[in-house]
């Protein structure tokens, strides 16, 4: 299923298409709205731009696995993190899908997906930099994951910032959704992409 899962998004970033993926099960799509339990927040999110829709994964899945679009390197204007996707799984690994919220314009997708050795994604933690003043502003910089059991998992991202706490972890079975909150290009302002993360957890 992991092996199907990367193919899958391999051939999204080729055809640059972000649509549901259909496992070789049954066939489910993603949906802007679901049943959830409760919400994961972190304190350390930046306040530039505006959220975007929520997105879930399809009902009886849940988030297992996730990769990151980064912009590494820009001399005059760096806008680290701009995307995150989560991989999203049944209990029996016979059905599957792709979410992401909103997406910031800069960077590329890291072709490397990470997937929870046992069970579902429960927390996660944002490293983020905080306002720079007349200096590049990057905002959330990276991601880090907690699967069921303990197991964590760290994004591909950039080095500025600092982690902040830790979100709560799942009551539930595990994160089922995200929303991102992301500032548009700025012309010639200063852009910062991803600012802030929710997640959302289902039973």
């Amino acid at each position: 299923m992991h092996h199907f899962i990367s193919i899958v998004f391999s051939l999204l970033i080729f055809t640059e298409l972000h649509v549901s993926v259909q496992s070789t099960g049954r066939h489910l799509e993603r949906s802007s709205e679901r049943h959830f339990r409760s919400l994961l927040t972190v304190s350390n999110g930046m306040h530039w731009g505006s959220w975007g829709r929520s997105e879930f994964c399809p009902n009886g899945t849940y988030a297992k696995g996730f990769n990151v679009k980064v912009e590494r390197h820009d001399y005059f204007d760096n806008t680290a993190l701009n995307a995150i996707h989560l991989f999203c799984e049944s209990k029996s690994d016979d059905a599957s899908g792709i979410i992401r919220s909103d997406e910031g314009s800069f960077g590329q997708w890291i072709d490397y997906i990470q997937m929870c050795p046992t069970g579902f994604l429960t927390a996660f933690q944002l490293k983020v930099e905080s306002s720079q003043g007349i200096d590049d502003d990057t905002a959330v910089n990276n991601i880090r994951f907690t699967c069921s059991g303990g197991y964590k998992m760290v994004g591909e991202g950039t080095a500025w910032g600092k982690w902040g706490k830790w979100s709560p972890t799942c009551q539930g079975t595990g994160i089922c959704g995200i929303r991102t909150r992301i500032e548009e290009p700025q012309g010639f302002g200063d852009d910062t992409a991803l600012n802030d993360v929710i997640m959302y957890c289902c039973d």
